[in-house]
């Protein structure tokens, strides 16, 4: 690879500067001090679940921002965040696809009768999510481009709700109108707010996937640490913290299909998380 091509592809980082590239990990950094709070607080109060949805979803924003341009990062807000408040929308008026659910007001300024604080978290998972798939999908034999990241992208988020649903139930942030057939192993949560996750996260994923460049050389670290971190501190914290066994098992088992696998892989790849290529310039 020449090294005009390695510059050209990392154009949207050249003219950031290293105090703007911190900036996304230092947002990171207050979202994982915020959340090892939660289970001083018993789970968290309302104004740790804000801060922390908020400070995540301006990292990943941030994150797109600096590494695939305005435009991603712009997209990224309108599909996620856009899309987010849409079919939570649609969900509290007609209860589909998720499944009956009332919020109760404890979240913050609404739209739509949407907290705004739940657009705002689609938008923090569904970009790493995104990231997750597209690693995992480059990494394997199949060559099916963009279905291979869809799919793989689309589980690392909806499977990411099997911990967060029972959470916010518990705190009370919203509560569902008939909770059976329960998804096994998670008491009080309806499958169909499952089925209805993977639904949207794979449309999600779909739109994002085409709509965001794709850029190997650039360092992703902060997303694919950010999801790698939601997975493995909401296993422990349902587990150990919270007294929700089963639902550690089922989520951790869930997460766990694509999050095993790119422990592996970056492992393998050791510290730095592009590709070998960045180390092997001609």
């Amino acid at each position: 690879m020449s090294r005009a091509t390695l510059t050209a592809s990392r154009t949207p980082q050249r003219h950031t500067g290293r105090a703007a590239e911190i900036v996304p990990w230092l947002l990171g950094a207050g979202v994982i001090g915020v959340q090892i709070a939660f289970p001083l607080t018993g789970g968290g109060t309302p104004a740790m679940t804000i801060a922390a949805v908020v400070l995540f979803a301006l990292a990943s924003v941030g994150h797109a921002l600096l590494t695939r341009g305005p435009a991603a990062a712009a997209g990224l807000v309108a599909v996620a965040g856009g899309g987010g408040l849409l079919v939570e929308a649609v969900g509290l008026a007609t209860g589909l696809p998720f499944g009956e659910y009332r919020y109760s007001g404890s979240l913050g300024a609404a739209v739509l009768g949407v907290p705004l604080v739940v657009p705002a978290a689609w938008t923090m998972m569904a970009y790493p999510a995104l990231l997750v798939g597209r690693r995992l999908g480059r990494a394997l034999p199949l060559r099916w481009g963009h279905l291979t990241a869809t799919v793989l992208g689309a589980w690392a988020l909806a499977t990411w709700d099997v911990f967060l649903d029972p959470q916010m139930v518990e705190a009370g942030h919203w509560t569902w109108l008939d909770p059976t057939p329960a998804l096994p192993g998670v008491p009080g949560i309806p499958v169909s707010n499952f089925a209805g996750w993977l639904l949207v996260a794979v449309v999600m994923i779909a739109v994002l996937d085409r709509l965001l460049p794709e850029r190997p050389l650039v360092d992703d670290g902060l997303p694919l640490v950010m999801w790698l971190w939601t997975f493995l501190s909401s296993t422990m914290a349902a587990a150990v913290f919270f007294g929700r066994p089963s639902v550690a098992l089922v989520g951790g088992v869930l997460m766990g299909l694509v999050g095993v696998p790119l422990i592996v892989l970056l492992r393998r790849h050791g510290p730095d998380l592009r590709p070998r290529v960045l180390r092997h310039r001609t």
